[in-house]
């Protein structure tokens, strides 16, 4: 099967992919190349696969360079989490997060030269965007979970440790069915070709891969809001395919009711079992019939509860709302991803079809109890608006984040060991039993590191369920392994974007070397795509 990215055209009789290859192209070990002067793919200077070049698969230069001439673009500004003493805080609590729209987000701006505000830097997004060689989980098994920890890269006194947890990916044959609600934007604002235009290329992928048995409506924004087509069957893709095509972007975004609208033609075509979801395309301006923000939120967090989920796919830039689109994804049980070229949109709505369409987890958190007898301080690199209260952890009603099939979180701490000479602000307690550290000590000062907790939910249940994982002294690996160097590598890239007080001796430098020394980045697309992103960029 030969698919262009060009446009909505022909649909080929193959439904849902059940691998990553395109045309011969294979997404997870090539890369989309682009000129770096002015953002456009350079299908000459892509790489072939099975003998079948990049500009073959791809007629047209797909990558959207915003026409900018304003810029309101909007980030929530978090303080960076800072060191915290095991005696005093010996847990560390967050939600688990899956989102990548800051990594697209930041190298759009890189590629077409605008500047990365240090606010758009959400590490654990950039790092979570990444494909990682980790196991399987084993049978009967919700997660598999990895941990291991070595030197620090930018700091001699410390070490970091990887904690992953990984779903397994699905067979798109045994896949739930879909009950999709596409809720677009169509206002003035979206008439760029990296915002309308590309909602519809992006759109007509991922109806390629329905089939009969799944429901697609189209509801549309702007002055007031229209029902463009409503519980058409997967498989009739000229008609999903018309409908989007023909959408025109025009007017303010003033007295829409659309998101109620999309909400109720979702619940109308509830599939039980099924992957009930409202779609948001949009760049933020979310004037879509709520009077404020918090309304919206309050909304959304309603509908999430009847197993309609929220899902958001941001576009464009100058006028772009990430805080509020990260919110709302958040609120309403979904991922958020910013699509900024049909390869991304291919990659979040094709390739990834399982982890963006289906949840398997939902609330899912991660508790690390860190050992006293062996560790005397920590920092999360990231995750600042997904940490939680240690006591909501096991409270039920607590939102977590959710994770769809196949998807992976990935968390780095950097930790100081107890025999570090790296200082930490550690209080002296009066009332603290040096013989009970003492006992601590004999038992587990050769063993354990720290443990990590993870509670989710089933898809469908309300009461979550517990696992734990221990990781020990045995997990230590000097230089680290592929997967945590690669890690560090992009949060130390994510740590110079944002000038971190903590970076310590992270440079360009020491970002790239710890890349290039991951084994066959060379082949790996993407890798090679953000080592290209980190030369480039000047700050």
């Amino acid at each position: 099967m030969v698919l262009g990215l060009s446009g909505c055209g022909e649909k080929s009789d193959e439904r849902r992919y059940e691998s990553t290859t395109t045309a011969g192209y294979d997404y997870q070990t090539e890369s989309a190349y682009y000129e770096s002067d002015s953002g456009v793919y350079d299908s000459a200077a892509a790489p072939t696969n099975n003998s079948v070049a990049a500009s073959d698969s791809y007629s047209e230069e797909e990558w959207m360079e915003p026409e900018v001439e304003f810029n309101t673009n909007e980030y929530d500004d978090l303080a960076e989490n800072s060191w915290l003493s095991v005696k005093t805080s010996p847990l560390s609590t967050f939600a688990a997060d899956v989102d990548t729209a800051s990594y697209t987000n930041i190298r759009s701006n890189i590629v077409n030269g605008y500047d990365v505000p240090a606010s758009s830097v959400r590490i654990e997004e950039m790092i979570n965007y990444f494909h990682y060689d980790y196991e399987d989980p084993k049978d009967g098994e919700k997660f598999a979970v990895y941990t291991e920890y070595a030197d620090c890269p930018w700091n001699e006194d410390t070490k970091i440790a990887l904690i992953s947890l990984n779903t397994e990916d699905i067979d798109f044959s045994e896949a739930p069915d879909s009950n999709l609600v596409f809720l677009i934007d169509t206002s003035g604002s979206m008439f760029n070709e990296d915002k309308l235009p590309l909602v519809q290329k992006s759109l007509c992928l991922l109806a390629e891969n329905l089939t009969a048995k799944d429901r697609v409506s189209i509801v549309t924004y702007a002055g007031s809001e229209t029902v463009v087509l409503e519980g058409a069957k997967g498989n009739d893709y000229y008609t999903i395919s018309t409908a989007i095509e023909q959408l025109e972007a025009h007017g303010s975004t003033n007295g829409s009711a659309g998101i109620e609208t999309a909400y109720d033609i979702a619940e109308e075509y509830f599939i039980k079992g099924g992957n009930n979801r409202v779609i948001l395309c949009t760049d933020g301006d979310l004037n879509v019939g709520v009077t404020s923000q918090g309304e919206l939120e309050k909304l959304i967090t309603k509908k999430k509860e009847t197993g309609v989920y929220l899902s958001v796919l941001g576009f464009g830039y100058g006028n772009y709302k990430d805080n509020k689109l990260e919110t709302l994804a958040d609120k309403g049980n979904g991922n958020y991803a910013y699509i900024d070229s049909t390869f991304e949109a291919k990659r979040a709505l094709v390739d990834e079809m399982g982890a963006t369409m289906v949840t398997v987890a939902k609330d899912v958190k991660l508790q690390v109890e860190f050992n006293p007898a062996n560790v005397k301080g920590y920092r999360l690199i990231g995750y600042e608006n997904r940490t939680m209260a240690a006591e909501d952890f096991s409270d039920d009603t607590k939102d977590g984040g959710e994770m769809g099939a196949g998807h992976t979180v990935t968390a780095i701490y950097e930790i100081a060991l107890t025999e570090s000479d790296f200082e930490i602000n550690e209080p002296d307690l009066k009332y603290d039993n040096d013989e009970a550290g003492e006992e601590v000590s004999d038992v587990f000062k050769n063993t354990e590191l720290f443990t990590v907790n993870v509670r989710y939910k089933e898809p469908e249940e309300d009461e979550s369920k517990l696992n734990s994982y221990v990781c020990t002294v045995d997990n230590y690996n000097q230089k680290g392994s592929d997967n945590l160097r690669w890690a560090a590598a992009v949060a130390g890239f994510g740590m110079y974007l944002k000038d971190s007080e903590y970076m310590g001796t992270t440079d360009k430098k020491l970002v790239l070397d710890l890349a290039k020394s991951v084994a066959g980045w060379e082949n790996d697309g993407y890798k090679s795509e953000f080592i290209s992103l980190v030369e480039e960029y000047d700050n």
